[in-house]
């Protein structure tokens, strides 16, 4: 009880903060999905950022509401032993930080295998291969989830996975800096040839475009799953102090605010999207304009409606 009391403020902090983030993860990652559903993208790329979103958006319509529920019933100490509901909520926002992060890595490997495979990319990276991919990682997070809530004596398997990822998506970027910083230097050596040669500059160009893009949505998801992964990994000893609670709650909400980072990363960084999505807001004010106007319009003759009635 009294660690309870101890933690109020900080409860009542992260459900506020967090009943905002929800709201935000779930209008910029439907503007994300719609505005990449008519972005002329890879389609290989275009899957993998959009189950992406999907993710952040599950986060915000399922992961954060259960969240804040759960800080809300422990503040007002109502009900804080309701098992199913939390196993329930443990298990939902397992499965999505899963998903999210192997979706992060399955980007990294994408971006990856376009810069150097070149063309061979498309004759490897089939969209039935993506898709396979996109299933698989769906399966794996429900897997170590169920091993992260019931199995704890397995959760390792889920570490290791983890662990194995981040070193791989590290890789990736790491190879992928080298080769744009490669092909940095050869589109520089081509611009004082011939024109026939600007057809490959472009691409090149839009490969390091993507990677780049890609590479800042990879940071920002290491900057808000770093501190609470290293919390995971200090174990349930390290809870045990105060102040070890109260940075595991905000850094529970820092991960979190990932889903609502990524689609500002996407229009940010990402000139098709980022066309696509003004595009898409400037018909949503034009609808409700029009809509305003027509209202002011039905009132008006309603108004003047008594007055036709005397003239006739």
């Amino acid at each position: 009880m009294a660690a309870a009391e101890g933690l109020y403020t900080t409860f009542i902090i992260n459900c506020a903060f967090n009943a905002f983030s929800s709201y935000t993860a779930i209008a910029f990652n439907i503007i994300a999905i719609q505005a990449m559903r008519k972005t002329p993208l890879p389609t290989p790329l275009k899957t993998l950022l959009m189950n992406l979103a999907f993710s952040d958006l599950g986060v915000g319509l399922l992961a954060q509401p259960m969240y804040v529920a759960s800080l809300f019933l422990k503040a007002m100490k109502l009900n804080t032993d309701n098992y199913l509901f939390n196993i329930v909520s443990v298990v939902v926002v397992n499965i999505l930080s899963f998903a999210s992060f192997f979706f992060v890595t399955a980007v990294s490997a994408d971006r990856f295998l376009a810069i150097h495979l070149h063309l061979r990319y498309q004759e490897l990276v089939t969209l039935k291969r993506v898709v396979s991919a996109v299933i698989s990682i769906w399966v794996f997070s429900a897997i170590f989830s169920l091993l992260f809530s019931f199995i704890p004596k397995m959760a390792f398997l889920a570490k290791v996975s983890l662990t194995a990822c981040f070193i791989s998506t590290t890789f990736f970027y790491v190879k992928i800096y080298v080769a744009v910083r490669r092909h940095t230097s050869q589109i520089q050596a081509l611009q004082v040839y011939e024109l026939s040669q600007n057809g490959e500059t472009a691409s090149a160009l839009r490969l390091r475009k993507s990677a780049v893009s890609t590479f800042y949505v990879y940071v920002v998801f290491v900057a808000c799953c770093l501190p609470k992964t290293c919390i995971l990994l200090a174990g349930s000893r390290a809870l045990q102090s105060t102040w070890m609670k109260h940075l595991n709650i905000y850094t529970f909400t820092l991960l979190l605010v990932n889903s609502s980072l990524n689609p500002v990363i996407y229009c940010w960084k990402m000139r098709h999207i980022r066309h696509t999505v003004f595009a898409l807001l400037r018909n949503i004010y034009s609808k409700v304009c029009n809509n305003s106007n027509n209202n002011i319009n039905v009132v008006g003759a309603l108004e003047q409606f008594p007055e036709t009635l005397i003239s006739l």
